[in-house]
């Protein structure tokens, strides 16, 4: 079943208003440094200022993105909700990075994941991380987010996918280019009320059609009713979906350090916590990302299942939530439209502020360690630009090939993913991990990951991943072990560091904790 959509004048009116209202309140908060000239401080870390509110919207908004929308409405028609753990699991690793490492990275006073790695290991350590972060956001992430950014303006729009991957590469530069992490995040706010209102939007107006006009809770009833299978939040041996979902691993096993990789220790995710004014602030932030990754399923995985009743035929699960927008109504197509573009160029604008951020402070100061503040901040908006012009070079020989884009994003990083947990979370914890026996878990990583994939193709990805991470635990500890304790060690002792939460976050930790349980005991 083909599915084409085209914008009508009032839709392409409203998604024109969208797009010139970002760019006026981008300027808008960027007009300081147009007066008083920007540091790295003002253009990285927005200042440090930015108040919770903001934090929680932008961690959402860099987050959610063209793989997400459409690669997790494609699962939600293939597999179901079991899909949802992505989201639901991510809240509560959101609550234990705020508690238990954000104020580490705040005590440190660090800009970037690669410079704590420096203060606690050396700069061989450092050096080598930010190289392959560089790498994997500008030739996966990065590249990954234009690709489908631009197969779904084609899809959507009926604009030709280059053309759309240009637009979205020139949008988000336009907006965030000149304002660094302050114009994105406070546009992040416009973005996420706009994905969000146009998300649940469009789950209201799909399960209002499964009960044919009857109400959502009808719509809600007739799909649990007709479709049980696909309401299953753990998966059984026998489901046709267990490598991807292996049932109680979702739980316990790898996507914990697939989880504490990206919440806790992925540079344009986090960088936005490290931008807040105080630690009780980020963590306030933290705990509203953690209540909108709730919420999140009812706005990418609910419309895919609908899909399965409304669209029974599509060609490809990918297709689902395309096929739903092709039933909405006109104006409101525009507004869910101008949602999905919002979700793609936020998280452009993150990613290409974080890799301007780890060139310019981890590998252009090393070399140019005497320049002007405004000389690094130039840097990093010629480091941006090239990192965005090169995505779009690479992206169809890339992905072009590949029938889910999504599955090469999780392929690859899970490569490296337990290595890196393993590198952050002895470095933090275990003052006897050395620089030798980090490196060797970043290697190990790689090794044991490829080792696996060949000679044990039928375990699971996710299981995989977990396995990798305790052989990586184990080596880092022998290599530590064996070495000599470091002597290079500047970052703050754990002593130090005080991590007493205030009364509302536990208060919101609790609640997200008992959402979640009450959301696994209904439909386990």
């Amino acid at each position: 079943m083909e599915i084409t959509t085209k914008l009508g004048t009032i839709d392409s009116t409203i998604f024109i208003v969208y797009v010139i209202g970002l760019l006026c309140l981008a300027l808008w908060v960027s007009r300081n440094e147009k007066k008083e000239g920007a540091n790295t401080e003002d253009y990285f870390l927005a200042s440090k200022s930015l108040p919770w509110w903001a934090i929680g919207a932008s961690l959402i908004a860099a987050n959610i993105s063209a793989e997400q929308i459409i690669g997790m409405s494609g699962s939600g028609y293939a597999i179901g909700l079991a899909i949802a753990s992505y989201e639901w699991m991510a809240a509560i690793t959101l609550v234990l990075v705020g508690k238990y490492m954000l104020p580490i990275f705040l005590e440190n006073k660090i800009f970037t994941m690669p410079q704590y790695l420096e203060q606690r290991f050396d700069t061989k350590v450092k050096t080598t991380m930010a190289i392959f972060w560089l790498a994997v956001y500008t030739f996966v992430n990065l590249t990954a987010v234009l690709w489908l950014g631009g197969m779904a303006i084609q899809t959507v729009a009926g604009v030709d996918w280059m053309f759309g991957m240009i637009f979205l590469a020139v949008f988000s530069v336009a907006y965030s280019l000149y304002g660094g992490l302050k114009a994105v995040a406070f546009t992040d706010i416009l973005q996420v009320v706009l994905l969000v209102f146009g998300g649940l939007l469009l789950s209201y107006l799909a399960l209002d059609a499964v009960a044919d006009g009857q109400g959502v809770l009808a719509g809600f009833g007739i799909l649990t009713d007709t479709m049980p299978e696909h309401f299953d939040m753990i998966l059984s041996p026998d489901s046709d979906h267990y490598m991807s979902l292996p049932g109680i691993s979702v739980l316990l096993g790898g996507m914990w350090v697939m989880n504490f990789s990206y919440w806790g220790f992925n540079q344009y995710i986090i960088q936005r916590a490290l931008a807040a004014k105080d630690l009780k602030e980020a963590q306030k932030g933290i705990a509203f990302a953690a209540y909108l990754k709730l919420l999140m399923p009812l706005i990418v995985v609910l419309p895919g299942i609908a899909a399965v009743v409304l669209y029974p035929t599509l060609t490809t699960p990918d297709q689902a939530y395309p096929s739903m927008m092709a039933m909405l109504p006109v104006g409101i197509k525009g507004l869910v439209f101008a949602a999905l573009v919002a979700a793609i160029v936020s998280s452009l604008a993150s990613m290409t502020n974080s890799i301007s951020t780890i060139f310019t402070m981890d590998i252009y100061t090393r070399f140019k360690p005497n320049e002007s503040q405004r000389h690094y901040v130039h840097i990093g908006r010629i480091a941006a630009l090239v990192s965005l012009c090169i995505a779009l070079i690479v992206a169809q020989p890339l992905l072009g090939e590949f029938d889910q884009a999504f599955q090469y994003i999780q392929e690859f990083t899970g490569f490296f993913t337990p290595g890196i947990v393993v590198i952050f979370v002895l470095g933090m914890f275990w003052k006897r991990a050395t620089s030798m026996g980090a490196l060797s878990a970043a290697l190990g990583s790689a090794v044991f990951s490829l080792i696996l994939k060949f000679a044990w193709p039928e375990l699971p990805f996710m299981d995989r991943v977990g396995l990798v991470f305790l052989l990586c635990l184990g080596l880092c500890y022998f290599v530590s072990i064996m070495g000599k304790p470091n002597t290079t060690d500047s970052s703050v002792s754990l002593e130090q560091v005080n991590f007493a939460t205030s009364k509302p976050f536990n208060v919101a930790a609790i609640g997200v904790v008992l959402i979640l349980t009450a959301l696994y005991a209904t439909w386990w």
